[in-house]
């Protein structure tokens, strides 16, 4: 019997969009948990604060790599949906890291949502 694999979700968000993240995992948290998940590393511990049961694996803070971290596990195949919560008003110092990591996730087209409407629209099309 050939074993199951759990697909993996990268969850991101600006620090304005931090608690608009953490709310949309509780919301989410029955079909989140049928998936391994990757953050970036202060959106990833506010998760797992609010939802421990989450099998979530913080990375780097997005601008100490963590950007490029989910960057390179989705050009290895390794992501299967990309959840990250865009600030467009404020300013960003990694505006250039944000703008390769949205570019590999249509390279590699897979499903991203750039704000919680969309996101909420599309978790439920990630269940088999």
């Amino acid at each position: 019997m050939a074993k199951l694999v759990r697909r993996t979700l990268a969850l991101v968000a600006h620090d304005l969009k931090k608690d608009e993240m953490v709310e949309f995992a509780r919301t989410h948290r029955a079909i989140l948990a049928r998936f391994n998940l990757v953050a970036t590393g202060t959106t990833g511990s506010r998760i797992l604060a609010a939802c421990p049961e989450l099998s979530l694996t913080p990375l780097k803070s997005g601008p100490l790599g963590g950007d490029q971290q989910i960057g390179a596990l989705i050009a290895e195949g390794q992501v299967h949906g990309l959840f990250f919560f865009v600030d467009p008003l404020s300013p960003l110092p990694h505006d250039v890291d944000v703008k390769a990591l949205t570019r590999l996730a249509l390279v590699y087209d897979i499903p991203m949502a750039l704000n919680a409407s969309t996101a909420h629209m599309i978790v439920g099309q990630l269940v088999d």
